[in-house]
């Protein structure tokens, strides 16, 4: 049985999480080929992505790994220093990925879905749902397409100025309530918004920092009627999110993982070779979190730049 002292730090500890600086910086996840998805245009001298044609997303920086046989490249809608961005891995070699059933797609928030829609479908790409609100009801206007490598991005309707476009990535969990309660004490996010959807048998929780769901991104956790068990596959990879401690960040995680599950993959620490820390866990289901601190984070980009 704990003592109170150790009550006391526990709830130090926790209470320390809702008080610390952090923010998504990116997510990672694998492609099958880059050249199918980056297309080159000599003309510019810039490397044009899918994401920039039709999301208008910026090429940030790429890179390839030889030695380490993989390439990638970084997206988003601003620097690094200030906005969420996507990572996509390329790991020399592998030609087939398993989307699994967990990950469910991304989010973006644009002026104009329907022009966006208008230009995917000119250039052949896959619309999975046209723009318009749902059918149940509600003003928001959204549609689904898909990249060259099949992974699915919702495009949701929003006026102007937009903070943060790259808005959002669903998780597809098996009990809610557990959920939003990981994600609250571990990763000290906020509950924005939560509702059930009986005609479409599914339920939403979503999180995030801040308090205004318009403008900061968000973890959408999404509750499937009657669905117990979901597979992770190869290609969605990991959310990387901001602390000012990945040790005092490690201790909360754990703390929250012996309440409610989950577990601490990689113990706090330097990456071997740098001086950058970090600390990884899987939630309830199996999604990945990296913790990096973040004086170290933006060292690294003033190495890359």
């Amino acid at each position: 049985m704990a003592t109170s002292a150790e009550v006391a730090s526990s709830n130090d500890t926790l209470e320390w999480v809702q008080k610390d600086n952090r923010r998504f910086l990116h997510a990672i996840y694998r492609v099958i080929d880059l050249d199918r998805t980056i297309k080159y245009a000599i003309l510019i001298l810039v490397i044009i992505l899918f994401y920039t044609q039709h999301f208008g997303m910026q090429l940030l920086r790429r890179s390839d790994v030889p030695k380490a046989n993989f390439s990638n490249a970084v997206l988003g809608f601003g620097p690094e220093e200030s906005h969420f961005v996507l990572e996509l891995i390329y790991n020399h070699g592998v030609d087939k990925l398993d989307f699994g059933t967990a990950f469910g797609h991304f989010g973006i928030a644009a002026e104009d879905v329907y022009k966006i829609v208008e230009d995917i479908r000119a250039s052949g790409g896959v619309i999975t749902r046209e723009p318009g609100p749902a059918e149940g009801g509600g003003s928001t206007i959204y549609a689904f397409v898909q990249d060259p490598n099949g992974y699915s991005f919702e495009l949701v309707q929003r006026d102007a100025p937009i903070r943060e476009p790259l808005c959002q990535a669903l998780f597809n969990v098996v009990d809610l309530d557990r959920s939003i309660e990981f994600y609250q004490k571990a990763l000290g996010m906020n509950l924005l918004l939560r509702y059930a959807n009986p005609r479409e048998q599914f339920d939403i929780g979503m999180v995030g920092y801040g308090d205004d769901l318009n403008q900061t991104t968000v973890i959408e956790l999404r509750y499937n009627y009657n669905v117990t068990e979901y597979t992770q596959g190869n290609a969605y990879s990991q959310v990387v999110i901001s602390t000012d401690d990945v040790y005092k960040s490690a201790e909360a995680v754990k703390l929250v993982t012996q309440e409610l599950g989950g577990k601490i993959i990689r113990p706090p620490g330097p990456i071997p070779g740098t001086d950058t820390k970090i600390t990884s866990f899987l939630d309830l289901d199996g999604f990945k979190t990296v913790l990096m601190d973040n004086e170290d984070f933006l060292k690294e980009l003033q190495k890359k730049e």
